[in-house]
């Protein structure tokens, strides 16, 4: 055996999308390149790893195999390379986090001045839905997770970091009588919501129950730039989180639709399991927070605390 640790890379890939073009996309490399490598790899061995029917490839029964093991080597390779950062004085190592769409706004933010520091940190950041962020956590896949609503039924620390604020927004291309009351709004309009599971989804369910506004007509959009996108348009009004449409504020697109019982106000949480054994990475981290964070958000979220 003589294959290369870039050969495993590359049939890793190769496994994770069944697909030769995918994987040169996502190792931005040529299809050909992608295929040279993949046949040198394969050559190494006397049963077939992949094979092609029609046009479509397939992974074997072996070649899954295979991928377990390269999945090993290169986690222990990386390990290596960290270990030796370590021994220099350097904190090195992976973080992972998995945060809520809306999260994508908050995360990076407490993110960079930590990132420059340690430049030797890998980072791994899933931008996903609630449904998925509490699966992580519950399947210990993550070291952190970014949530607005705590998890219930998992015992777990946390950080608060930020305000979430919702408020009622339209698009300033539907022409709006300021007098009109809002019930009558939701006669006329549709109202925008996420997707089952969304926390936004469930704030503003229970915001529209508690104030008994009529509902003749739903729109369910799958994240929270495509909702943004369709209130801007004229779809109709929904509650959103004020951290996402900064710009669009500014830009006079949306509008916020004063209401007395908005903004409904959360707090994004950082969190993580309470037996989970953190990394030196991670407790480096939750350190930088504890140092840092009242000044990141002095610095960067000064317009949203004082909106």
């Amino acid at each position: 055996m003589n294959y290369t640790l870039h050969q495993l890379k590359v049939f890793l890939k190769v496994v994770e999308f069944q697909s030769i073009t995918k994987a040169s996309e996502d190792l931005y490399l040529s299809q050909p390149a992608v295929s040279i490598q993949l046949k040198k790899f394969q050559d190494q061995f006397e049963i077939p790893l992949t094979e092609v029917l029609g046009r479509r490839l397939y992974v074997t029964d072996f070649g899954r195999e295979i991928a377990v093991n390269a999945q090993r080597i290169l986690e222990e390779m990386e390990a290596i390379n960290y270990k030796t950062k370590s021994f220099k004085g350097q904190i090195a190592g992976r973080i992972k986090i998995s945060t809520a769409s809306t999260g994508k706004y908050v995360m990076p933010y407490f993110l960079s001045d930590f990132m420059h520091l340690h430049p030797h940190i890998d980072l791994i950041m899933d931008v996903t839905n609630k449904t998925q962020v509490v699966k992580s956590l519950e399947q210990n896949e993550i070291d952190f997770a970014l949530v607005s609503i705590v998890p219930e039924h998992l015992q777990l620390n946390s950080v608060e970091l930020l305000q979430n604020k919702l408020y009622l927004v339209g698009g300033t291309r539907i022409i709006r009588n300021p007098k009109t009351p809002i019930k009558k709004l939701f006669e006329k309009h549709p109202l925008l919501y996420r997707e089952q599971g969304s926390a936004t989804r469930h704030s503003m369910e229970m915001f529209i129950e508690q104030e008994g506004f009529p509902t003749y007509k739903k729109m369910e959009l799958t994240s929270n730039e495509a909702l943004k996108q369709a209130v801007i348009a004229g779809l109709g009004y929904s509650v959103m989180p004020l951290i996402g449409i900064k710009n669009e504020l500014k830009s006079g697109e949306l509008e916020i639709i004063p209401f007395k019982a908005l903004p409904i106000i959360t707090h994004w949480n950082l969190v993580w399991l309470s037996a989970k054994r953190l990394s030196p990475v991670a407790e480096a981290y939750l350190g930088f927070l504890q140092q840092e964070k009242e000044r990141i958000i002095r610095e960067v979220f000064d317009w949203f605390e004082n909106y």
